[in-house]
């Protein structure tokens, strides 16, 4: 899944003017939207009924419509298990997650209510809330998660994960030899061995804000010093940890390395403090024309059994019965708000440090 990038990002949270018939010839013939305060009735009802309603009604429905930017080799998968267990197609609609945001927005601007559930990026999750198109929802499932994964305006919830953590080439160095803080790599040793991805901004500003401007700020300035291989993509750095010609990598996924390291790869990863997470969620409509299965599927992804699905194709599942190696330390939560509202200032900074602009 590709994330636009901080620039990506900011001009797309100031482009969401565009014309709303844009992507109207795209859309199929749509039903006409439920009533919003019933939507907001079903989303939020908790009755000893409401799995049985829920289900009674999702299969009248017969259909959810679902936009999303993970991958289609894990999208489809989730979806044929939900289609499987309750008898409810899922229609999918794959893209990149700026994109995600585009469809839905400029759908919404043409009073065109297609789309059920969004499922992609949190900072993207939570553009799409500032629309004022999203609706706060109940999940008993909910109790399974992190205080942390739930938006503090409640309009969405984290379902999945991407871990920042350091990978190392396993044939250069044992995990023993690693620095337990980011601080460690402030040594002169490692010089010359280590790298970072060309765009995580955000990654430096959830660290200063944790270690507070003098210490963190002084971090990232020595850290910058090091002369870090600066190398653009996750996958791709991951991959150059792989082979050794990036010994050690500062900001790679953890899913990454999982999938590296199942393909034989000579690499592995170490949660270094301060651990930072960032949120991939999901939310419903609060226009969605098939409102009870929505919610049904949200119920789904955060069940035991659709996180657990998650974590069979590798991914980082919020949910805390699900049990991985990345539940096992502390990690900080990216906070959406300021990728949207602060990217200017740290994009600066982070230019100014490592890509000497």
């Amino acid at each position: 899944m590709r994330h636009p990038g901080r620039h990506g990002i900011r001009n797309l949270w100031l482009g969401l003017g565009l014309a709303a018939a844009t992507l109207a010839g795209e859309a199929a013939a749509l039903a006409p939207a439920a009533n919003p305060d019933g939507n907001q009735a079903i989303y939020l009802y908790q009755g000893s009924d409401r799995e049985q309603r829920l289900l009674q009604q999702a299969r009248q429905e017969g259909a959810v419509v679902v936009y999303t930017s993970l991958a289609t080799k894990e999208s489809t998968p989730l979806a044929k298990a939900f289609e499987k267990k309750y008898g409810v197609k899922v229609e999918l609609w794959r893209a990149t997650s700026d994109k995600v945001v585009q469809r839905t927005v400029s759908e919404a601007q043409a009073r065109r209510f297609a789309v059920d559930v969004v499922e992609t990026n949190g900072p993207e999750v939570e553009m799409i809330a500032r629309e004022k198109l999203l609706a706060e929802f109940f999940s008993p499932h909910f109790a399974d998660l992190p205080a942390t994964a739930i938006a503090l305006n409640r309009l969405w919830v984290s379902d999945r994960l991407n871990f920042f953590v350091v990978a190392y080439n396993t044939n250069r160095f044992k995990r023993e030899e690693l620095p337990r803080h980011y601080e460690g790599f402030l040594e002169a040793k490692w010089r010359g061995k280590i790298g970072i991805e060309a765009t995580d901004a955000e990654w430096m500003a959830t660290i200063i804000k944790k270690l507070g401007s003098e210490r963190g700020g002084k971090l990232f300035e020595k850290l910058a010093e090091m002369q870090p291989d600066v190398r653009k993509g996750h996958i791709l750095l991951a991959e150059m940890v792989g082979v050794g010609e990036v010994p050690v990598a500062l900001t790679v996924y953890d899913s990454e390395v999982e999938s590296l390291k199942r393909r034989g790869a000579p690499i592995d990863w170490l949660p270094v403090e301060p651990v930072v997470a960032r949120p991939q969620g999901i939310a419903v409509m609060k226009r969605a024309p098939h409102p009870h299965a929505a919610l049904l599927f949200a119920d789904f992804v955060l069940s035991p059994e659709g996180q657990e699905l998650f974590n069979a194709m590798g991914r980082i599942p919020t949910s805390l019965k699900v049990k991985t190696r990345s539940h096992d330390f502390p990690y900080l939560m990216v906070d959406p708000a300021t990728v949207l509202d602060e990217s200017e200032k740290w994009e600066k900074l982070w230019n100014r440090l490592f890509l000497k602009q």
